[in-house]
Order: structure tokens, then sequence, then C-alpha cells
């Protein structure tokens, strides 16, 4: 069997081992694959694995001995799902791997806005310490997480762990959820949005993109906000509206926003984001610890073993 991957680079930028695979047929590795590279590469595969290539019904036409596409990652809409089940191909995906790894950078991002360890860093490096009067300085606001409210939209993996570690600084928590009062953690209070952004000092996006969701951060929305608020999106970048965002920072009626992700990525150098005030933008990065792409990688090769031995799981 000939296993393709088409884009593999930031998956594993070889430090890690594609070596697991190889039992289970000719592995071929291409670090990146440009759409109209797509079609010769996969051809003669039966499994092809991709991150962000598409793989669309044209894609699919012309490879008819393709029977196994693996998403190596947790959202799928790189593949045309449906035209994949009328042709009886299986599609999969790897859910859960980057949990602890994506909470922990959304503390990483509040952190570095309530503390501003890094700007302080860089500021001793350069003798500004060596230099006071006093045997402590500051020139920024420090602010105490405990007591605070932390809004949490999407009560997931992610969310769940989030407010964990949210109870665990002494905030108080409560989410925008489907689930039940009873199904919450103890000491989650769920709340619709309007109250949830009306009282949160604190707003961290989990929840999927979905139509529903798009944008639902934008100028009507941010106008609910409690004024001075910090706003966390390491979920998808279309959930905000990024001109909204920018202007709400520049105006001072945000806090700060901390973001993983935008909406186009990488990002036109004209989005607004980039510049704004108070707008702490890391590259996509959250998912990427070494030991969430080691699980990764376990997970897709987990999910080939079971789709030949003829029990596919974690199909979409």
């Amino acid at each position: 069997m000939k296993i393709v991957i088409l884009d593999g680079y930031t998956t594993n930028p070889n430090d890690l081992s594609w070596e697991g695979l190889e039992k289970y047929g000719d592995v071929e590795v291409y670090s990146r694959t440009a759409p109209d590279e797509t079609v010769a590469r996969a051809t003669g595969a039966e499994c092809v694995l991709t991150n962000k290539v598409v793989i669309g019904r044209q894609e699919m036409e012309r490879l008819p001995l393709l029977r196994y596409i693996g998403v190596t990652g947790t959202g799928y809409n790189v593949v045309d799902v449906d035209e994949a089940h009328r042709r009886g191909i299986v599609v999969t995906n790897v859910p859960a791997y980057s949990t602890d790894s994506v909470a922990q950078m959304v503390f990483a991002h509040l952190l570095t806005v309530t503390n501003r360890v890094e700007h302080y860093t860089n500021a001793n490096h350069h003798g500004r310490w060596v230099a006071s009067d006093d045997f402590c300085y500051w020139d920024t606001p420090l602010i105490e997480l405990a007591g605070k409210t932390f809004g949490i939209v999407g009560l997931g993996n992610i969310g769940r762990r989030v407010a964990q570690i949210a109870q665990a600084f002494g905030m108080n928590v409560v989410a925008l959820t489907s689930k039940s009062e009873e199904m919450l953690p103890d000491g989650v209070r769920k709340a619709d949005l309007p109250t949830l952004f009306a009282e949160s000092d604190v707003v961290s996006l989990h929840c999927p993109l979905t139509e529903e969701t798009r944008q639902i951060i934008n100028s009507r929305t941010i106008a609910m906000m409690k004024p001075g608020s910090i706003l966390i999106n390491t979920g998808r970048g279309p959930l905000v509206d990024d001109d909204a965002v920018a202007e709400a920072l520049n105006d001072d009626r945000l806090y700060a926003y901390c973001a993983d992700v935008l909406t186009t990525e990488p990002p036109s150098i004209s989005n607004p984001l980039l510049k704004a005030k108070n707008a702490y933008i890391t590259p996509h990065i959250a998912w990427a610890t070494k030991e969430a792409r080691k699980r990764l990688i376990d997970v897709i090769t987990d999910n080939i073993r079971a789709f030949v031995s003829g029990a596919p799981q974690n199909v979409v």
C-alpha cells in the first residue's frame, strides 16, 4: 500500500519520526504541496495524509485508487467529506491531541498581558533595573487574576481544561455552552452570550467554526463586553471580525486581544491586527509543542492501523 503525506513539515520538521507508518505501506513524505502538485504526488496512493492541502471532488476524481484520507489535525474542512463518503473513501481526523498545549497557550497569552514578563526582561537586558532609584520598578499595569471572571465560549475538551486552570488561578468561570447545567464541571456557571460578555474580565474562544459562530466577535458583540476586557482566540481566526477587534483595541474598548489564529494564515501584511494596540499575536503554534505533535503522529499511525484492520476509528 502506498501512503503519501502531502504536507508533513509543520507536524514533523525532522525532530520526530514517521517510521511507525512504514509497517503499513511504502511512505512518501512531502514537506509542502502546492495545489497543482496534489494529484501528481498522490497518484497511485491508497492512503493520503493532509493537514492544509485541499482534497476536493476534482482531486478525488483523478485519484481512483484512493481509499483513505487522514487529516493530520482536528479540523477537516480541507476535505470534501460528502464527496469522499459518496465514493466510499474513509476520512479520519485526530481529535483532542493538543488539549493541554492549547490550554497552556491561553494562559501564556493571558499572563503576557497581566504580568508583561518579556517586557521587563528586555528592559533589564538594556540596563533599566540597574539604573532604578528603587529596589523595584514597573511601567505597566500589573493585574491579579484571582477574583476576576473568565468567560469561555464553547466548553469542549479544550474549554473544560481552560476552565480548570482558570479556577486554579482563583477566577470565577462562566461558559456559553449547549451542555446542560448538570453536565458542567463543578464551579462553572452557564450563561447566555450577552451575560457572559457583560460579566467577563477575560473572554476565551473555544467554539467550532460554523456559519453561526463565524465572526461571533463583531462590533455589535464587542459593544456587549465589559469595558477594558481581554479577548483570547486560540480557536479559529474567522471567529472574529479583524477590523472590529482592531478598532476596539485602538479605541481602548478592549484592553488586549490575544490570538494564536488569524482569519487568513499566513496573514496579509494589511491585516489591521498586526499593528493594533495591545494585540498579542502568535503564529498558530499553540498545538505545536513536541509532546502534542508526538501524540498527533501516534494517533495518525493508529488511525491507519485501524483502517488496515478493517475497523476505522476517528471517522468523520
